[in-house]
Order: C-alpha cells, then sequence, then structure tokens
C-alpha cells in the first residue's frame, strides 16, 4: 500500500502507529461518525469530564489489540500468528463499536427496549451490519486485498470477532464442533482478544477502564500493561486459550472490582441514570417527528434508522441539539423534556430497593400506583428504573472462567480452586 501509517498522540496509549489500511477505515463517514458519539451517555451531564467518544476509544481498542496479538507471537512463535492476522485482530478492534447509537448504550439499552420492546436488537448486530456498509460503499474490498486480506476469509475472521458465530442456526445443534470459519480451532484465542466472551477480559475493557477513569478524574487500579506482558497461550481441553500467570490473579480480580467500581459510581449514578431516562423519554416523544433519509430516498425514524445503515450513518448524539433547538409543534413535549435537562430540573429521585428479583419489584411497585394518587399524579409520572451491578457474567464469577499457568510449567493451564480467592 502506497500511502503510510499515521501516528496518533493519544493521552491514554501516547504515540501509537496505526496501519494504513486501518486510516483508511478511519477515514470514513461511517467511522467518522463515532466522533460523535458520547462514550459514557449521558455521565457528561454528570461528570464534566466524561466528553471522550466511541472515535478515540475504537482508536484505543485497535491499538491495544495490536499490542496483545504481538506481544503473543513474539512471547510463543510456535503459534504462527502472522501479520494478516494482527491486522484482522485490529480491524476489529477499530470496528467493534461501530453500531453505536445516540448516547452509546442508552440507544439500544434503554430507547430501542422502551419504544420496540418486541424487538431483540442490540448494537453489536448494528456494528456488523455497518461494517459491511462501509467495507462497500468505501471500495475497501480492494484495500484489504492489495494488503494480503483473504476477501472471503478474513472478512468472515474479523465479522466473527465483531459479533460471534455467524451461521448460528446451523451450529445450534452441533455444539462440539468447532462454531468459526474464519480461523480454525488452532488459534481459537484470536477470537478473546478483542471480545472475549469466555470470561470477558479483553482489550475493548482495557482501554475503556483507563480512558474512562481518566476522563472522570478517577483512579484506575488495573494496570493491563502486566497483563499483556504475561498472557500466554496454552491448550486447555483441545482449545487454545489466552491465560494469565498464576501471580496475577489478584490483579485480575481487581479488573472486576474496577469495573463494578466504574458502574456504580458512574455508569450507574443515579443522576447520569435519571439524565439517561429523560433522554429517553424525549426520544420516544421524538420518534416519528424526526425524518431521516436512508438508502433509495426512504425515511427513517429515530427508532427504524438501524434498519438502514445510510440513515444510522447519520444518527448520532446531535439528534439532542436538533430536538432541543427545534421550533417545531410536533416535538414541542420532547423539547420540554430536554430543557429540563439543562436547566437542571431532573426527575425527581424518589428512593432506592436493593432486590435479587428487580423484575418482580418493579411490577409490584406499578400494581401500587394504580391506586388513587395525591395531587394529580398519575401512574405514568412514575418510572421504576432497574440498575444492575456485577462483575460482568451475572451471578457467576467471571475468574472461574479464566485459566492460569505457573512459571516452572508455562505450558500448562490450571483453574484456581474457589478457597483460593472469590469476590
Amino acid at each position: 500500500m502506497a500511502n503510510k501509517g499515521k501516528v496518533f498522540n493519544d493521552p491514554i496509549h501516547g504515540h501509537l502507529e496505526l496501519h494504513p489500511l486501518l486510516i483508511k477505515i478511519i477515514d470514513t463517514p461511517q467511522f467518522q461518525r463515532l466522533r460523535y458519539i458520547k462514550q459514557l451517555g449521558g455521565a457528561y451531564f454528570v461528570y464534566p469530564g466524561a466528553s471522550h467518544n466511541r472515535f478515540e476509544h475504537s482508536i484505543g481498542v485497535a491499538h491495544l489489540a495490536g499490542e496483545l496479538a504481538r506481544a503473543l507471537r513474539t512471547r510463543q512463535p510456535e503459534l504462527e500468528i502472522t501479520d494478516e492476522d494482527i491486522l484482522c485482530v485490529q480491524i476489529a478492534g477499530l470496528c467493534h463499536d461501530l453500531g453505536h447509537g445516540p448516547f452509546s448504550h442508552l440507544y439500544d439499552g434503554k430507547f430501542i427496549k422502551k419504544q420496540r420492546p418486541e424487538l431483540d436488537w442490540k448494537h453489536e448486530k448494528a456494528s456488523l451490519e455497518m461494517f459491511d456498509h462501509l467495507v462497500e460503499v468505501n471500495g475497501l474490498e480492494k484495500e484489504m486485498e492489495t494488503c494480503g486480506l483473504d476477501p472471503v476469509n478474513d472478512l468472515v475472521f474479523i465479522k466473527e470477532m465483531l459479533y460471534g458465530p455467524l451461521d448460528t442456526d446451523s451450529t445450534q445443534d452441533m455444539e462440539d464442533l468447532w462454531p468459526y470459519r474464519g480461523r480454525s480451532e488452532e488459534k481459537s484465542f484470536l477470537y478473546e482478544i478483542v471480545s472475549n466472551k469466555r470470561n470477558g477480559i479483553d482489550v475493548d475493557k482495557f482501554d475503556y477502564f483507563a480512558r474512562d477513569f481518566y476522563h472522570l478524574g478517577m483512579k484506575n487500579n488495573f494496570d493491563y500493561r502486566r497483563f499483556i506482558h504475561f498472557a500466554r497461550v496454552c491448550e486447555v481441553d483441545g482449545e487454545m486459550q489466552i491465560c494469565a500467570r498464576d501471580k496475577e490473579a489478584v490483579d485480575i480480580y481487581d479488573m472486576f472490582h474496577t469495573r463494578y467500581y466504574l458502574h456504580k459510581r458512574a455508569c450507574q449514578h443515579k443522576v447520569h441514570t435519571n439524565v439517561e431516562a429523560m433522554i429517553t423519554d424525549a426520544f420516544v416523544k421524538a420518534d416519528g417527528h424526526i425524518k431521516i433519509k436512508g438508502s433509495r430516498g426512504r425515511k427513517y425514524t429515530l427508532s427504524t434508522a438501524m434498519e438502514d445503515m445510510e440513515a444510522y450513518t447519520k444518527l448520532t448524539d446531535r439528534v439532542f441539539e436538533e430536538i432541543l433547538f427545534s421550533s417545531s409543534d410536533e416535538l414541542k413535549e420532547a423539547r420540554e423534556i430536554l430543557k429540563r435537562i439543562i436547566s437542571r430540573d431532573l426527575y425527581r429521585f424518589l428512593g432506592e430497593m436493593p432486590t435479587k428479583t428487580p423484575e418482580d419489584v418493579i411490577n409490584a411497585w406499578k400494581e401500587d400506583l394504580k391506586e388513587p394518587l395525591a395531587r394529580r399524579l398519575k401512574p405514568e409520572d412514575f418510572e421504576a428504573l432497574d440498575i444492575t451491578l456485577d462483575y460482568g457474567m451475572n451471578d457467576e464469577n467471571p475468574v472461574d472462567h479464566l485459566h492460569f499457568y505457573r512459571k516452572e510449567n508455562p505450558d500448562k493451564a490450571f483453574k484456581r480452586r474457589k478457597e483460593e480467592g472469590s469476590f
């Protein structure tokens, strides 16, 4: 490729250089839209430093994906990690968040869930579709071939890292078979670098821990550099998995405590949750009144834009200002809600209740609200929100899904006994 890579001066990772193909991807409208999607959604209304976006996070993940893949290759040349493997992993890291909508998780986790409850849709699906759209409309398939990538197998590999197995229907009854097509089972560890579905230890978390804490003004106790330095691939039940050094167990527990702390102090902060509930309500009231032009001239709404990637490319956090500064009578109710956020006239917080059965509690509250209410309040004037705090795997301990190795026997993986440490 004639063009050279570029050096970025990142506040988290310092000076980092990216492959020319990654620059080609970055310099597309589909990737540039991530500049206008807040990493922490409504947290910017609580923490004034939380102004960072999915754009810089994605660049950081691409960088760390390359760092981890190259570290494994240097330490274990027998794994036969190729330049093409590393480039594919970096592309997956760069593109893993392409499918996020306005205010990140607010869009799929709150707005779509409220406006279209029958729809089982998550941003990962949109990342897959947006990646396909990005490659097609920008003619990047030829660029990939120029860089030595296979337009069939390597593209499938990248998309599997973004979404998981693509042929889910054909593998449902064949759990013992390797479900991926992009890489064979001998390179199964590559699927754990960007999005580790086994235990959640991946470079996506490494970057957002460091980046989110930096912008929130909080201290991050987890050092991802140590994990990368000691990471090693071992065979576990016939599958190659990324394992950690036994002495790093405490740091691994620190990582999951860090995740819990981040969610408790920022992501699930009660004012942050309140603001996002208000933005969600505004989007619900605005849905249908904002039209976004997609492919073949068809118009889409806030809740249908993700069905067309041309329309979805135009949907970012800027829809907040579009509603706020509109003069349309149809958007008046939505506009008034956003004005309340700007003037700090937030919904009133009435209380919270810790429970392991939030659905039962919320349903009980809804029944109570059917009783006559004072001061002309109606049941729809109240909202009960479910906030989940865990270590990333619901009631499970993610460290139970991680294998370790010892210095004296680095090729033999083992699990820590539960009595050796837990949450």
